[in-house]
């Protein structure tokens, strides 16, 4: 693609990387095949195509952003199958993080959709005020179709309450900074993020895999000061937000690995992983977190991909239960595992079955499903009906949002990976599918796990 950017211009760091990018793009079109909002929608803005042409026109021409442009550019789910699909390479994800920025540097949004986003950006990230927040948000549920009836904000707000859970899970004993240490002989010694929406949320996919790094001969450490890696105001924009929170984790991480070392840095929340293996990128321009950025990045990984690395213990339970694996647009897209959880799910004894569409989002995306709730559902829908094609058991997928997206979509129940690893190396039953009753659907224990 031709640009003409000024030399003022390119000296922007950020502004010389977009227009690199999109130098990259040769208009084939192919990335429209699989972006899910023109699959839906059938506009060509509401294509990766389309939003390159708007982003570039926006970025050239220096002028704020149009309600026109943020209108296409805020239906992108990032989901990043766009990259995966195209052939020339082109780094969609930097280009459109770049336009979020600059559209909230130089848009002016109606009052509703700014306090929305302050909202967002000042809850989830923090675990106790968004624990407080589920909590009124679970007090509102009967009230949700009132709510749902407000002008301008109604359908947001009443998106919010239907994802919140019916019960809050309790605090977890694992949820506090120290070393766990590995069960006999160490073989290694790694940090793992505890992050900010999914240790409220979802604690025991932290408690599973620490179980199971131990079991493998693993220490892990929770180190003081680290919390939410920054993805959810990077990608509304907030730049400078999500710059802090980075900060904070980088800073915590080498002060351990300039300490004791970490092999790792173990994430089992796909979207934060992407967003941490980018902090090299994100501070390249940072004379002072440029080369600690880049070594965070270097070791950051998806839990499955690390234990793939240690070899997996046999099972110490069999079971005759069908898994339909979901592949979360980060893990799939963002940082291009495919193959890893689905191997180890399949050594640990599970019948593993492939998604049809299973390049298609889900409709999570981060804050997607509060902000653009009626694409979000219709998403849902689709993404539901093809896993129950597949009449699988259960679900497995390694992201918070996705698992809480599909699950108000279908009653299958739904588990992170992590915990079907640790439940079939001798860890406890994952509470989803106890609460499901699949301790009467399970095959006795392997004779291995009474020697």
């Amino acid at each position: 693609m031709q640009t003409n950017f000024t030399p003022d211009q390119l000296r922007d760091p950020a502004m010389a990387s977009s227009e690199k990018i999109l130098r990259t793009c040769v208009h084939c079109g192919f990335c429209t095949a699989t972006c899910p909002t023109y699959l839906l929608l059938g506009d060509e803005l509401d294509s990766p195509r389309g939003r390159i042409y708007l982003m570039k026109d926006m970025l050239e021409s220096g002028k704020p952003a149009s309600p026109e442009v943020v209108k296409h550019i805020d239906r992108c789910l990032s989901c990043l199958s766009c990259m995966t699909t195209c052939p020339s390479g082109v780094h969609y994800m930097h280009l459109v993080d770049h336009a979020r920025a600059y559209i909230e540097a130089t848009y002016t949004r109606p009052w509703h959709d700014r306090l929305l986003r302050w909202v967002l950006a000042s809850v989830l990230p923090y675990p106790n005020r968004f624990r407080f927040a589920l909590g009124a948000a679970m007090l509102a549920k009967p009230l949700k179709g009132v709510i749902g009836a407000l002008p301008l904000v109604g359908n947001r707000l009443q998106a919010m309450i239907e994802l919140a859970p019916v019960k809050a899970p309790a605090r977890s004993p694992f949820d506090q900074p120290g070393t766990f240490k590995a069960h006999g002989e160490r073989r290694g010694r790694v940090a793992i993020l505890s992050g900010c929406a999914q240790p409220v949320l979802k604690p025991g996919f932290n408690e599973a895999a620490i179980r199971l790094l131990n079991r493998h001969g693993v220490d892990v450490v929770q180190p003081k000061g680290e919390g939410c890696c920054g993805a959810l105001v990077h990608h509304m924009g907030r730049d400078e937000e999500a710059h802090g929170f980075a900060k904070r984790n980088i800073d915590a991480w080498i002060a351990d690995m300039d300490g004791e070392g970490l092999d790792a840095i173990i994430i089992t929340a796909s979207g934060c992983g992407t967003t941490i293996k980018d902090y090299g990128f994100m501070f390249r321009e940072d004379p002072d977190y440029a080369e600690k950025a880049a070594r965070v990045s270097a070791i950051a990984k998806d839990i499955t991909e690390y234990v793939m690395s240690l070899k997996l213990m046999e099972p110490v339970r069999e079971t005759d239960l069908v898994v339909a694996y979901h592949s979360a647009c980060s893990m799939q897209h963002g940082q291009a595992i495919r193959t890893e959880p689905k191997t180890l799910l399949k050594q640990a004894g599970f019948a593993v079955k492939d998604v049809p569409e299973g390049h298609i989002c889900c409709g999570s995306a981060g804050t997607y499903n509060l902000l653009q709730p009626e694409i979000a559902a219709q998403l849902r829908a689709r993404k539901v009906a093809n896993i129950e094609r597949t009449k699988p058991d259960l679900i497995a997928t390694g992201n918070i949002g996705c698992m809480t997206q599909i699950g108000k979509g279908t009653e299958i129940p739904i588990v992170h990976t992590v915990e079907l690893l640790d439940w079939a190396t001798g860890g406890p039953m994952p509470e989803t599918l106890e609460a499901a009753g699949f301790q009467k659907r399970v095959s006795r224990p392997l004779t291995i796990a009474a020697e």
